[in-house]
Formats: C-alpha cells, structure tokens, sequence
C-alpha cells in the first residue's frame, strides 16, 4: 500500500478557498496519511492578495501550530511555497532559518514583474524561446539556492500552452541534474489537469530522466479546494511506477525521508 502524502495545500491563508480545517475531511476519504499546506509566501513584494507577505505568515504559522497539536486523525505538517527571487537568497535564507516549518517549497513565479501564470496574454508579443530559457534557468538557481527541498511546478511556463521552438529534453536534463546535485525533490503537481495544459507538472514524458538522475518524488494537488485534495493521485502513482520510481520521499522538520513505493 503507498504511503499517501499531499504536502501542497492553500487555504485562505494565500489564495485558497477554504480554512485548513476544512481539507481534513477529504483528506481521510482520500486515505491520505499525511496532509501539508503550504500558503504561498512572496517576501519584498507589495501585497499581491494571492500570497502572505512575511507578516501574514506569522499569524499563519501560529494557527498552523495550534492546528497540529489538536488533530489527530491525519498527520498534519506545515509548509511555505516560497517565491524564488534571484538575488534575493541571502533574505529569503534568513527568514526560514527562524521558524518551524517541515518543509519548503520552492517555485517560480515571477518572470520580470509579472507572474507566468496570470493569464495568456503575459505572452502576447513575447519571444516564447527566450521565456523557456529564462524560466528554466531561474528554477535551476532555486534548486541551487539549498533553500528548498521541494521545488514546486518546475515548468509551470507550459501553462497556457505556449511551446517553444526547440526540444526541451536538454533543459529537462537539467533541470534533474541541479536537482539531484543540490538534494532538492520533484513534485508531480497534479493541479495542472485543472488548468488550460490540461496535464501535470512536468510534461509526463520527461519525468523518467529525472529517475535516471536519481532526484527523490513526491506527489502534491497544489489544491486550493478540499475537493481537490489527491486529485488524479492514482495516474500519478502509475505515471511513477512506469518511470521506474520505487520510493517516496517525506519530509518532517525540514528533514526528508524516503519510503518504499508499492
């Protein structure tokens, strides 16, 4: 039986729908047994309205602790999505070296001063190439920063379906190896079902290379509702075990932890 874990919840902490307490119920009809949220955080950044600001994450990780300690039908664990900004690692460092959390989660969201996935006409007008490849080499310093041990949606780009020229494979290469090399793990983000590529993060067909390189797996929603907590879970198992995955990782007190993968 797999070891069920769902560490990438929002709830109205950041852009969710709905309070955490409410996730735990689908959360047990879905045999998870473990549910994390992690409420998105963009350090020196304006208020965005979709993500905490470092103030908001106080009161946000006070709730959480209270959280915990009272249920006890489902492990429960506390994480943050963190904006990766580059040039900004020193900053972020010293935030996270001073609370408790279990895990983080590293994405990327910003390409100059806008967000990728604020819509399809972010890329009106736009060289599609050049974006790829300054997507792709900000997610490799995030894996780079030893900030993180999750990375979040690691080509969230292929968002609205806009393709560049060139194969990718090399820059999937990559990606897995910078993963690999600086300890960070893949998420399988089945949210991506949900939005107008209409599949998960990454593009199924790479996920093997990062097998080959050995990068540890985990399997999250990113869900901003309790109906979808776990959603497409078992495609994402089988998508794993064909990709030759074997075991699971887990992470409590910002130490990860692998299990077999049945």
């Amino acid at each position: 039986m797999i070891y069920k874990t769902d560490y990438h919840i929002h709830s109205l902490f950041s852009d969710g729908r709905a309070a955490p307490e409410d996730y735990l119920i689908p959360a047990l009809k879905a045999g998870l047994n473990e549910i994390g949220f992690s409420e998105h955080l963009t350090l020196f950044v304006e208020d965005t309205g979709w993500s905490m600001n470092d103030k908001k994450a106080g009161i946000y990780l006070k709730h959480m602790k209270g959280f915990v300690e009272k249920t006890q039908e489902i492990t429960v664990r506390t994480g943050l999505e963190v904006d990766f900004l580059q040039g900004r690692e020193k900053e972020i460092h010293s935030f996270l070296k001073n609370i408790d959390i279990d895990y983080a989660i590293g994405s990327v969201h910003y390409l100059g001063e806008t967000t990728v996935d604020n819509g399809p006409e972010f890329y009106n007008g736009k060289n599609i190439d050049r974006l790829y490849e300054d997507y792709f080499e900000q997610v490799i310093a995030a894996a780079a920063s030893g900030l993180f041990d999750i990375i979040a949606h690691c080509d969230l780009i292929r968002i609205y379906g806009f393709r560049p020229s060139f194969d990718l494979e090399p820059w999937y290469r990559k990606l897995a190896e910078s993963f690999k090399m600086h300890d960070v793990a893949l998420e399988i983000n089945t949210n991506g079902r949900n939005r107008p590529i209409a599949d998960f993060y990454p593009d199924r067909k790479y996920v093997s290379i990062f097998r080959e390189e050995g990068v540890p797996v985990c399997v999250n929603s990113d869900a901003h509702m309790p109906s979808r907590v776990a959603q497409y879970f078992d495609e994402a198992y089988d998508l794993l075990r064909n990709a030759g995955y074997t075991e699971m990782a887990v992470f409590r007190n910002r130490e990860r932890y692998m299990i077999p993968f049945f």
